[in-house]
């Protein structure tokens, strides 16, 4: 049977030839795609456990120690990049052992990751390498560090230098155990990915199966009325299906170093991945490569029930009962557990996961199963409305078979609502989370230190104003009138007339309330500029004298290179920062990196879902020309010209097209509503311009690929086909 199966699958013909090959492609890039869904989720598990003992966090009891080391593990910044930086005091000769270095650096040494290095040595000493005192001494492993463009730094100090760093500690093992991601950050990974990749995939795997589907159900009905057995045509059919997947299944692991190395060149977390770690692993990939042809072998099998219980079932062929309204019902619990959340968001992630995840799949799912009654309704209406021939037989079609009509565009849709949901949610948050930056936050380096204040013996930043770029320094202390509203600090009405860009004091005043930035925070800042009048302060020069200051400001002038100068300053005057000096654009970066990366997912959803969406759409309409070929000749005999039998194909595919659209692009925004409401406490804000021309993209391209299926109307349906079939 096996070697039959085979024959049957590679000789039987151009049709069963164009059924092998675009089922062994769909298999292909499921397979691929799979493979790098693992091997990302896997990489990600990976990369967090590669930069554990950066942490400095105490091991547990019982794990290998030595001598107390005081430890400090603190943020810095360089060109837009984030660097780590560990500051280490060593209180004995044989402190812990640390992945990546043969040992922790004295006073004066310092080790430094190969990105960092060669960072140092390409720029200027006063923008960073004086940022760490001392010399290099060695290079920390790669096996050591989350990513190759990972920039950190450990250097050794005395105890007591490290020890007047906020957030210092005393360790005497350093813990390398991974930090693991929640299960909720993993099940969000896996269904964004299986939501808006695989399902269309799967979909398009599923219709690379109906081609021929008619003929292939005739021809196993006709080997049952012959005498073959149940178990024989199931077999045929598993051998069929199964070697199609087994190709596709070889193809896809080829295809997957390709993409292997996209992965490892695009930063999907901010840092990139290393390329060992995009790996299935052997569990991995014994599993996809065993568990694709197996699973299409038992797909075949279920899929030959009708000819089992009756071969007499598929040659005369009954139309299907028409699809009811219930259909609606999983869409509509989907949005209604949403809704229900409302007010009642869990307080953990995991429990956010397990109350918003399963909505959204559900929603997906109930799209699925009431498109056909969706088609159903559609093609009434194109009934009620029709005056012509290709209208009528369009809609007859259509409520004939809607399951069938609505398989060829399902991809399309659940790739539309996709990219509607993925839309409304960042949009929405990058509008309620995004600030609009100006010149002066860019050009405001700010020093902010912890309660206790910068200490007297740091001096004062004026001297800084000599550094090459730095355009003011101001030393500026607490404000004790720090109400609610009160801006934070105060500044010398003399010192804010030096710098009259950031505005002025009220007339008479001798000290102003304004904010360590000089310009505000998010939504508190209105437009600071010339005109500003900052509120005045009671507060006289002698009471200035006794208070606590805890901000420095520089002004930079604009370039990179004096920002980094004014920083690499600041730093080596006040060593003991907690936070690095930072710009407050700089200081939102962290939010626009989180912002970017669910954008970046979201462009891979639509890179990939709509053209698989597409060759799906492709596939279902070909198919279903060549299934109809009989048909087709037979009106072509009859006198029905060929324009109205392309006007048939067409309408088929469009009117179930259009509904799918408006109902995926509006399920999705409302999905995406509830979500934001229930979650972010947001309402949904209007798509830009680029949604709706991503949209209209996509449609035109649909259309074109059903324009592009029309020609083979014309091949398959001459008189010869109506003599043969």
């Amino acid at each position: 049977m096996i070697r039959f199966g085979l024959r049957l699958a590679l000789a039987g013909g151009r049709e069963a030839v164009l059924r092998f090959v675009v089922l062994a492609v769909a298999v292909a890039l499921g397979t691929a795609l799979l493979l790098s869904t693992v091997a990302g989720v896997r990489a990600l598990d990976a990369q967090t456990g590669r930069g554990a003992w950066l942490r400095g966090t105490q091991a547990a009891a019982g794990a290998p120690s030595g001598d107390p080391v005081v430890w400090s593990g603190r943020e810095d910044r360089f060109g837009g990049r984030g660097i780590w930086r560990i500051d280490v005091g060593l209180k004995g000769p044989n402190p812990p052992a640390v992945p990546g270095i043969p040992r922790l650096p004295g006073p004066g040494e310092y080790y430094v990751t190969q990105a960092l290095h060669d960072l140092i040595a390409t720029n200027p000493t006063d923008q960073l390498a004086a940022r760490f005192t001392g010399h290099e001494v060695g290079i920390i492993d790669a096996s050591a560090v989350p990513s190759p463009d990972a920039l950190v730094a450990v250097l050794g100090r005395t105890p007591h230098e490290v020890g007047g760093i906020p957030g210092a500690r005393e360790v005497t093992a350093v813990s390398n155990r991974p930090l693991r991601l929640p299960v909720a950050a993993l099940d969000l990974i896996l269904s964004v990915i299986a939501g808006g990749l695989l399902f269309p995939l799967l979909i398009f795997i599923g219709t690379a199966t109906r081609l021929s589907a008619t003929r292939r159900e005739q021809r196993f009905a006709a080997m049952r009325l012959i005498g073959a057995t149940p178990r024989q045509v199931t077999q045929l059919a598993a051998v069929e299906s199964a070697a199609a997947a087994v190709v596709g299944t070889a193809v896809g692991f080829a295809l997957f170093p390709a993409l292997r190395q996209a992965m490892a060149a695009v930063p999907l977390t901010t840092e990139r991945f290393f390329t060992d770690d995009l790996s299935p692993g052997v569990v991995g990939y014994v599993l996809i490569a065993l568990g694709i042809p197996i699973g299409a072998a038992v797909a075949a099998a279920l899929a030959m029930r009708r000819v089992r219980i009756s071969p007499l079932g598929v040659v005369r062929h009954v139309t299907p009962k028409p699809p009811r309204a219930w259909r609606l019902i999983p869409a509509t619990a989907g949005l209604l557990e949403l809704a229900y959340f409302i007010g009642r968001r869990p307080e953990t992630s995991n429990g956010q996961t397990a109350a918003f995840l399963p909505g959204f799949l559900l929603v997906m799912v109930g799209l699925v199963i009431a498109g056909p009654w969706l088609t159903m309704v559609g093609a009434s209406l194109l009934a009620r409305r029709a005056r012509r021939l290709p209208a009528l037989v369009a809609a007859r079609r259509l409520a004939d078979n809607p399951q069938a009509a609505f398989r060829s565009i399902s991809g399309v849709m659940l790739a539309l609502f996709v990219v509607s949901v993925a839309t409304g949610v960042i949009g929405t948050m990058n509008f309620e989370r995004g600030v609009h930056y100006g010149a002066l936050e860019s050009m405001t380096l700010v020093q902010y230190a912890d309660r206790s204040g910068i200490p007297a013996s740091v001096g004062s930043p004026e001297r800084l104003r000599s550094v090459e770029g730095v355009t003011f320094a101001v030393a500026l202390p607490d404000n004790p009138d720090d109400g609610p509203n009160s801006p934070s600090n105060l500044i010398a009405c003399a010192d804010l007339a030096a710098i009259p860009q950031y505005g002025r004091c009220a007339p008479g005043a001798e000290y102003a309330q304004i904010w360590g930035n000089l310009v505000g925070f998010d939504r508190i800042r209105t437009g600071v500029g010339a005109d500003t009048v900052w509120p005045a302060s009671p507060v006289t020069a002698e009471q200035a004298k006794t208070l606590t200051v805890d901000t420095f400001v520089l002004g930079v002038d604009g370039s990179a290179a004096g920002l980094e100068r004014a920083r690499t300053a600041l730093e080596l005057l006040y060593q003991d920062y907690g936070v690095p000096p930072l710009t407050e654009v700089e200081r939102g970066s962290d939010s626009r990196s989180q912002m970017m990366l669910f954008q970046r997912l979201a462009d891979v959803i639509m890179l990939f879902s709509l053209p698989i969406a597409g060759c799906s759409l492709a596939v279902s309409v070909a198919a279903g020309i060549a299934d109809r070929k009989r048909p087709f000749s037979l009106l072509r005999l009859t006198g029905v010209p060929m324009r109205a039998l392309r006007s048939v194909v067409a309408l088929e595919s469009v009117v179930p097209l259009l509904a799918a659209t408006v109902l995926a692009a509006g399920t999705g925004f409302l999905a995406a509503q509830l979500f934001v409401r229930a979650q972010l406490h947001y309402d949904l804000k209007a798509p830009d311009w680029t949604y709706y021309a991503l949209t209209a993209a996509g449609l035109a391209v649909s259309l074109a690929i059903i324009a592009a299926t029309l020609p083979l109307l014309q091949r398959v349906t001459g008189p010869e086909t109506a003599r043969n079939e």
